[in-house]
């Protein structure tokens, strides 16, 4: 005979010691997250601090070198861009480089590429792709950054009239006489006769980093016009993303896909910090949380006015 075995009932305190042990679990996850939240905000300010005075300056003179050496063979082999097309018709692609800006007054040398918008001109001064090419006939329209990525167009304040300047492209090398520098309010250059050409140059006022206003230079043609192909894209239907101070349209999927991948670097190592220690954590996660960091700066970046 089978005698049944009395189920003892769970004292109180164990009971309550099992509640403590998942609470203080539940605690610990809570502190996880809330510490990983923290480094990655750390991290993305650090990032973004960095990446505006420091890492924005080197990648644009990177860029720039690239750009210059696409160029330099397209000019010797004679198809560099003359247009707003290409060869076969087609619009060129944003960030296609098109010129040569040189001002000797501001030891100014920059390759210029095709579009405006913020991504274009972490890159280097951009043409407005609804003028004309820079030595042709009728306004051409270059803008530029003040402050960030190297700020190529930060010294136009500087520009006097009477100054002139260079601008190559592959219809040849067109000389250009500064005529006046405005802010908002000053009144606009007289309109150009037929056969005349202008060059405007555009980049933010005030602080570094903190635009107030858009600065414009106004430098006349002084040399032959080029032969002016018909335009294609017509004035005043580019986007609002590539008019000056402008910021980016639509959602940035980029920034977000690399704001998730912070996120769980940051949760990860605040988890092995407790668990593997923390040398082995430093070792891993420092460089991998940095990465992500630059790469969420660089983006949060482009968020920010394209003159900045």
């Amino acid at each position: 005979m089978t005698v049944a075995t009395p189920v003892r009932p769970v004292p109180a305190v164990s009971r309550t010691l099992v509640r403590s042990v998942r609470g203080g679990r539940s605690v610990t996850a809570v502190r996880h997250l809330s510490r990983g939240g923290l480094l990655s905000l750390a991290a993305l300010l650090l990032g973004i601090t960095a990446q505006l005075l420091v890492f924005s300056g080197a990648q644009e003179h990177s860029a720039q070198h690239a750009a210059f050496d696409e160029l330099r063979g397209q000019l010797a082999l004679g198809t560099a861009p003359v247009s707003q097309t290409d060869q076969q018709g087609k619009l060129l692609a944003p960030g296609t480089p098109v010129a040569l800006i040189r001002v000797p007054s501001l030891g100014l040398s920059q390759v210029v590429l095709e579009g405006t918008d913020s991504t274009v001109l972490t890159d280097g001064p951009g043409h407005r792709r609804d003028t004309p090419f820079p030595g042709q006939s009728g306004t051409s329209v270059l803008m530029g950054r003040a402050a960030a990525y190297g700020g190529p167009f930060g010294r136009l304040a500087e520009l006097r009239a009477g100054v002139t300047f260079t601008v190559t492209t592959g219809q040849g090398t067109a000389r250009y006489q500064v005529t006046d520098v405005r802010r908002a309010g000053d009144p606009a250059p007289a309109a150009l006769a037929a056969g005349q050409g202008r060059l405007v140059l555009v980049t933010a006022t005030g602080p570094h980093f903190m635009p107030a206003g858009v600065l414009r230079v106004d430098a006349d043609l002084v040399s032959t016009a080029f032969q002016t192909p018909a335009a294609v894209i017509r004035s005043g239907t580019l986007p609002d993303s590539e008019e000056p101070l402008a910021r980016p349209d639509g959602v940035p999927w980029p920034l977000v896909m690399w704001l998730q991948a912070l996120l769980l670097a940051a949760v990860a190592a605040v988890w092995a910090w407790h668990r593997w220690g923390r040398h082995q954590t430093w070792i891993v996660f420092a460089p991998l949380v940095a990465v992500l960091g630059l790469q969420v700066a660089t983006r949060t970046t482009e968020l920010l006015p394209n003159l900045l």
